[in-house]
């Protein structure tokens, strides 16, 4: 049984990139760039006006100003502003050599046939300036970036149409157990539907990466080392739920090693979760979650989430927020690190909830993230910060 920073060390070192692909523009989002996107050109590419008004000169504001000519977006100035004159612009639109600022429409009356007075006091000069947010050339996306709707306008704005993207991780869920049925079955005596699964699918999902799910594996060794083979071929990684624990028909273990797979733990000094095996073949990874449900997710989020982020080609997404305890908090046995589901309250607090243990999932539906409980530690007095991941 070693602790849990061993074991996500070694999770951790274990990790390996699956190598790049390109995808359209409109399939990136949630990939992560395999490389720096340059840009290629200046942002903004000109002086750009940055509402519609008109570009005259800062030193004629006092005066009356001649309107030469109308600049709509996407049509460049055909003329100079010189003393006296302005040109009418519209948002988006070049602004025209000799003008130092663009004064509002709402700002402007008419004095006369293409005449027009500015009626503030000042004005800010209301001009993106060419290359003030990128220069040409410059890193506009770094390797590593999981590409999100805003990073999508970048890419367009720098043409990048066809993004080169990490490849994503298949990951297999194989549930194993009799006791189990699919959710859409009404159980039999002593059976429980599979809530497993489906969760862990929806984490893999929302790890980015592509869920498999291959079943029920009933508790035969021959069947699920079958399952498990055919699992292994078609994924990276593989989830495995239940039969890792010490019962007469937790045999996964044993078929693990007999279809190659090194086992690097078995056991975590931590609660929920201790009973987890991490395994390694070539190029496949395998973990062994508990089968209660409080246990198989905290799991994930603390240990495979982070190890499918590194193959990605980003970083580990491990992410803790220190909050002030709400109420004391006190536990008997302190050999093992604890995760506690908590709420974070509208004094940005940590609050206890409802738990009744690994078997409670539905605690999970209320909590904001995960307390953190050190080795060792027995009490938690109010207003101690405390380390939460969030959910």
């Amino acid at each position: 049984m070693i602790q849990f920073e061993e074991a996500l060390e070694i999770v951790l070192k274990s990790s390996k990139t699956l190598g790049v692909e390109h995808v359209l523009l409109n399939d990136s989002l949630n990939r992560v760039l395999a490389e720096d996107v340059l840009t290629d050109r200046d942002l903004p590419p000109f002086n750009r006006s940055a509402m519609d008004g008109y570009a005259c000169r800062r030193a004629d504001l006092k005066e009356v100003l001649e309107v030469i000519e109308l600049i709509p977006a996407g049509q460049s100035p055909t003329k100079r502003v010189d003393k006296h004159q302005c040109s009418k612009i519209m948002t988006g639109a070049e602004v025209p050599v000799g003008a130092d600022c663009v004064i509002m429409v709402e700002q402007t009356e008419k004095v006369a046939e293409n005449k027009i007075r500015f009626t503030a006091e000042d004005t800010m000069n209301n001009i993106a300036y060419k290359a003030e947010d990128v220069h040409k050339g410059d890193i506009a996306l770094k390797k590593g970036t999981l590409i999100q709707p805003q990073h999508i306008a970048i890419l367009a704005t720098v043409g990048c149409s066809n993004p080169l993207v990490s490849k994503q991780p298949t990951v297999a869920i194989l549930s194993t157990g009799d006791e189990l049925v699919e959710p859409e079955l009404n159980p039999g005596p002593s059976q429980i539907r599979n809530s497993n699964a489906y969760q862990l699918i929806a984490q893999v999902r929302n790890a980015h990466c592509n869920p498999l799910y291959m079943g029920i594996a009933p508790d035969d060794p021959a069947k699920t080392k079958a399952m498990i083979t055919k699992a292994l071929e078609k994924a990276d990684v593989l989830l495995l739920t239940g039969g890792i624990s010490m019962g007469d028909f937790d045999f996964i273990p044993a078929t693990l090693k007999e279809v190659n797979i090194e086992i690097k733990f078995q056991k975590m000094l931590v609660r929920p979760g201790s009973p987890t095996i991490f395994g390694i073949g070539k190029n496949k990874w395998i973990f062994g979650l508990p089968g209660n449900p409080v246990s198989s997710f905290v799991v994930f989020e603390m240990l495979t989430k982070p190890l499918l982020s590194l193959m990605m080609g980003k970083n580990t997404g491990i992410m803790n927020i220190k909050l002030p305890i709400a109420d004391n908090y006190k536990r008997k046995k302190t050999d093992r690190l604890n995760w506690v589901p908590v709420n974070i309250n509208s004094n940005g607090e940590a609050t206890m909830i409802d738990y009744h243990g690994s078997a409670h999932i539905h605690s999970l539906c209320f909590a904001d993230g995960l307390m953190t409980v050190p080795y060792g530690t027995s009490e938690i007095n109010k207003g101690e910060l405390v380390d939460v991941r969030p959910l």
